[in-house]
């Protein structure tokens, strides 16, 4: 098979379309004829040679997909060769087949074409497992999501709106908001030119909000602690700003709030599965009726990932960029 290679860490140019074996799927596992993957921030950081897959995964970036299944290894039950999936991925995205854990498959959603199935698994789990099952997101609550137009924004915000919470989103430009707004979101932040701690005071009457989910890390931590309400939950789970920063902790004990930082690709295969099957029962349902949906930015041919690297890292795209294999 083919897949995208990083013979060197460096730019979206040590990216490399070359063959590779094929993968073979073991004890509980199944192998997928890939028609789509995604592109998540997480692979540009393993192309510049900063995150490095855990021990025994693939080697090759991407962290979800979309695709048929090729064959099904040992011990495997509920599922049949030639079923439309999509899936949560250690690695291997990248690629023209990927063996997945079987615990990690979703079924493709009612009214979801294939490829763009594959814009579904990371941000979905990630929302899910952060936001509702870390967080309990509660409806009447205030959720605040930095990067509001990222993949992971314009889930979330679709996400918190159908429990009956209130959005509030930052993002960099007029024409970002208002692409959150059709979304559902409710408060409008241009970070460029506005406080957020400031603009979700005024927005919640002084309270602040119940749930922030952070993209940003060190830089954002203080003003993010300021931005909670009482008993508010500030969760990370990203560095862009930065790894180390400084915490007040009496504001935050004056708060009552909990800071709470988080991965999902380490995570123990039982782990992923639960989150997985949290999703299935819970967001599935939601995309199948409608109410939820996955925003696609654009599609590159596969062998093309630099272009869809280069794309996340001027910050253009609203929602996911997808890869398609050739063919597809």
């Amino acid at each position: 098979m083919h897949a995208i290679t990083i013979p060197e860490p460096g730019g979206p140019e040590a990216l490399v379309w070359a063959e590779v074996p094929d993968p073979v799927p073991g004890e509980g596992e199944v192998l997928v004829e890939v028609v789509a993957g995604a592109v998540n921030r997480a692979d540009l950081l393993q192309r510049q040679g900063f995150y490095d897959p855990p021990p025994g995964s693939s080697p090759y970036p991407g962290l979800e997909c979309a695709g048929r299944i090729a064959a099904l290894g040992p011990g495997v039950s509920g599922w049949s060769v030639g079923d439309e999936v999509c899936a949560l991925l250690t690695g291997g995205g990248y690629a023209e087949r990927v063996v997945v854990p079987v615990g990690q498959l979703l079924p493709v959603p009612e009214g979801v074409d294939l490829a763009t199935a594959a814009a579904l698994p990371e941000v979905t789990c990630t929302v899910w497992s952060n936001v509702f099952m870390i967080a309990h997101l509660r409806p009447g609550e205030t959720l605040l999501v930095h990067g509001g137009a990222s993949g992971i924004g314009t889930m979330a915000i679709q996400l918190a709106k159908a429990v009956g919470a209130r959005v509030a989103v930052t993002a960099g430009s007029p024409e970002k908001l208002a692409r959150c707004a059709e979304l559902g979101a409710d408060v409008l932040i241009d970070y460029r030119e506005q406080d957020f701690v400031e603009e979700v005071r005024k927005a919640t009457d002084g309270t602040g909000a119940d749930v922030i989910l952070d993209i940003m890390g060190a830089k954002y931590l203080e003003r993010n602690v300021q931005a909670l309400a009482v008993n508010g939950r500030l969760v990370i789970i990203g560095l862009q700003g930065g790894v180390k920063g400084e915490l007040n902790l009496g504001a935050l004990m004056a708060k009552r709030a909990a800071v709470m930082g988080t991965t999902l690709r380490s995570r123990p295969l039982q782990e992923k599965a639960a989150i997985v099957a949290a999703v299935r029962e819970h967001v599935w349902p939601l995309i199948g009726a409608g109410t939820v949906r996955p925003v696609v930015d654009r599609t590159v041919p596969m062998p093309e990932a630099a272009e869809a690297h280069r794309a996340l890292e001027s910050g253009s795209p609203v929602g996911k960029v997808l890869l398609l294999t050739p063919g597809t």
